[in-house]
């Protein structure tokens, strides 16, 4: 493929940066700090994804990718696996960019990675899902969050404010099909952190007005988001913490899978730890090492996949030593 090709489909295939911009979408501004953070997410992820949608391969990709700031770089490589997914959704021969991402430079951020795979399905029709590969039977259900990120960032009015649930969605990735509201929730929950500009109360207040059945969903997304994004000093998350009241183990779950995301990517920092703390109540290197211990063997149960298992043993864990 020529360079003139590749740079072509870049302008083509890439979203605007202007979608990155809190005006644009209609979202809530708490201050100009957090506003700076949350746009730079976006910047960033369409920064990998453009990388990714030019680059003569992977490995160059991969390279570029890595001298961003190490606050944002998971962003960008998660926009980097939605291009290469999106590319493999649409093109009409068959392609492995998506796979051989996983397993090459995006391994280290396998957890974004497969969360942007989820935004590429938001993207590309649904008779070429098929296409989208997640080989993964652990992780291939944060696809499904990637998509609910997506519908609440970019469809708002109908997914946060609306608080719609598709019943037309199948999932066609294997695994309990009743789990799949749940997981697209955990999206919507995450989303909701950017939709409210990192504004504790304002996020626990829309969480609140949605079906109580949703809530611990919807919490642990923004708890995830709150750690990995952050945009909060201590008091805020303990703010957003208070709030959570009984789901409070499972925004200590969130959070330290959103420490594990950093720590085996090698992009750790300060926000990421007070997250933890306040949290966890522990830092972050301990949070993440028990996710690691917890991780199951096992496939999928009849009820619940292996993925909400493992959220569940996690979340008892935080339970157990006061995180409620």
């Amino acid at each position: 493929m020529s360079d003139l090709w590749r740079a072509l489909r870049r302008r083509i295939i890439t979203p605007d940066v202007s979608e990155t911009s809190l005006e644009v979408r209609g979202f809530h501004p708490k201050n100009e700090a957090s506003k700076e953070i949350l746009e730079n997410v976006g910047k960033s992820f369409l920064a990998g994804y453009a990388i990714a949608a030019e680059a003569k391969d992977q490995s160059v990709a991969g390279r570029r990718i890595d001298e961003l700031p190490p606050r944002f770089r998971g962003f960008a490589f998660e926009g980097a696996a939605m291009a290469y997914a999106v590319i493999d959704g649409l093109s009409p021969w068959r392609r492995d960019n998506s796979p051989r991402f996983l397993i090459g430079p995006g391994d280290p951020h396998v957890y974004m990675a497969y969360v942007g795979i989820g935004w590429a399905m938001a993207r590309v029709p649904r008779f070429r899902w098929s296409r989208l590969t997640l080989p993964d039977p652990l992780l291939r259900w944060l696809a499904l969050d990637g998509y609910g990120f997506h519908q609440a960032y970019f469809r708002t009015d109908r997914y946060v404010y609306g608080r719609y649930r598709d019943p037309s969605f199948t999932w066609h990735g294997g695994g309990p099909q009743s789990y799949v509201p749940r997981a697209v929730d955990q999206g919507i929950g995450r989303a909701m952190w950017f939709v409210y500009g990192t504004d504790p109360v304002r996020v626990a207040d829309a969480i609140d007005g949605f079906e109580p059945e949703r809530h611990q969903d919807l919490y642990s997304g923004a708890g995830l988001a709150a750690t990995y994004a952050g945009g909060v000093d201590e008091e805020e998350l303990r703010t957003f913490w208070n709030r959570a009241g009984e789901h409070q183990p499972f925004v200590a779950q969130a959070s330290a899978f959103a420490a594990e995301a950093r720590i085996r990517a090698g992009l750790l920092v300060p926000h990421t730890e007070l997250a933890t703390r306040v949290f966890c109540g522990m830092p972050a290197v301990a949070a993440a090492s028990l996710t690691v211990q917890r991780r199951p063997e096992g496939p999928d149960g009849d009820q619940l996949p292996a993925y909400e298992l493992w959220r569940q043993q996690v979340a008892q864990e935080f339970a157990a030593i006061g995180r409620k």
